[in-house]
């Protein structure tokens, strides 16, 4: 009996040997594998949250520009109307002909040529962009 012990015991030495070398190399292989893919993940996350941050700030930068431009357009519409009405000798007068020129050109985009301002907008925004169509 001993010696069938001993040579089953020696018959599995070598064969355990062999396994614990492939599935070292194969669990070094997969581990390794493993962290590769989960750091190319991480790398894309982070690029996607750099992207997005520089995006948002675009839009947040245009907010900004856009109610300055509001406020702006705002005084200089009134410094006309002051100026045109103080011409004319009475300031009403200024305040009129200046909605009148905003009501003129609200007809003038939505009556006589409605497809001129969605056109001249989507120029704008595709040169933005270097497309052309």
């Amino acid at each position: 009996m001993m010696n069938r012990q001993k040579a089953e015991s020696d018959s599995q030495k070598p064969v355990k040997g062999k396994n614990s070398g492939l599935h070292r190399l194969l669990d070094e292989t997969t581990t390794s594998t493993y962290e590769d893919v989960k750091s190319i993940i991480d790398a894309k996350i982070e690029l996607v949250k750099i992207e997005l941050t520089e995006k948002i700030s675009m839009v947040g930068a245009a907010v900004v520009l856009g109610v300055i431009m509001v406020i702006g357009a705002g005084y200089f519409v009134t410094t006309v109307a002051l100026l045109t009405g103080e011409l004319l000798g009475h300031p009403f007068l200024g305040y009129l002909l200046v909605s009148f020129i905003f009501v003129a050109s609200f007809l003038f985009f939505t009556k006589f040529r409605p497809l001129l301002l969605k056109n001249l907008i989507q120029k704008i925004l595709l040169s933005l962009h270097d497309y052309n169509k």
